[in-house]
């Protein structure tokens, strides 16, 4: 852990102690996070909660900045704990077990969360991600509400959230021209002619925005097959996309490419 980034936190909090509140109604998935956060992140004052109940005193009485927060708990839900604190002025990492479409809106949403079993690097990851937007202060109260709507509506959102340096950019998946690898980064094509780079991979983007009519041509591109002005073919193709851009298909994936174009 990066030792001037929670000096910095601490300054800016008036304490020498980030708080953590462990919300999970098993025992040992709060014995593992306390575990992991004593080795990695000794600095940390921690606390938990076995339901929503108690974790309400708990959020009233320790004011924890990071919540660890299990999506489903025996019969109540990690969104049923959000639903009755307000303002919602901690980050969040949501611990999960099973649920495919909660981890499906939790992706759209670009809230951290954590499969288990845990995995230590991206525990570790996700743990200095929130210490760094605590150190920025954002909220993440915007993003909250959307996961809620997603949930509601209990399908695959027009909407996503990009992660960004300045903080979450609310885009409409239908104004995604195509996405571009950057490294492990995923660069994105507006209409509006503007970018926005994301810390995700494009085999992220690639798995979420599948529902969509997204198609990966290459491994550098993730297209939105609305946005194609013209398809030349060739040995893989070549695709020309509204803004202009010039993209090759792979001949491996050409096949299934044409099948889309229902050529």
């Amino acid at each position: 852990m990066n030792e001037k980034l929670l000096a910095t936190i601490s300054a800016n909090n008036n304490s020498d102690i980030i708080q953590i509140l462990i919300v999970d109604d098993e025992l040992q998935s709060r014995a593992l996070i306390k575990k992991l956060l004593a080795i990695y992140f000794p600095h940390f004052a921690i606390d938990e909660a076995e339901n929503v109940p108690g974790a309400i005193k708990k959020v009233h009485h320790s004011l924890p900045q990071i919540v660890f927060l299990d999506v489903q708990m025996q019969n109540e839900t990690g969104f049923d704990l959000l639903d009755k604190i307000n303002p919602i002025n901690f980050e969040i990492i949501f611990t999960t077990a099973h649920s495919k479409f909660a981890v499906k809106a939790l992706r759209y949403s670009a809230l951290d969360y954590l499969l288990k079993p845990i995995d230590i690097e991206e525990f570790k990851t996700a743990v200095e991600k929130a210490v760094q937007r605590i150190k920025n202060k954002f909220s993440p109260a915007a993003q909250i509400e959307f996961v809620k709507e997603i949930k509601a509506e209990k399908k695959s959102p027009d909407k996503l959230v990009i992660p960004t340096a300045e903080g979450f950019l609310f885009i409409s998946v239908n104004d995604i021209l195509y996405c571009r690898a950057a490294g492990n980064y995923t660069e994105f094509h507006l209409c509006n002619n503007q970018k926005s780079l994301s810390g995700y991979t494009l085999g992220y983007y690639d798995e979420l925005l599948g529902d969509h009519n997204f198609f990966r041509v290459h491994r550098s591109y993730l297209i939105n097959m609305a946005h194609i002005r013209i398809y030349k073919r060739g040995d893989g193709g070549t695709i020309i996309m509204n803004d202009g851009e010039k993209i090759e298909v792979s001949r491996n994936n050409k096949e299934t490419f044409l099948k889309m174009l229902k050529l």
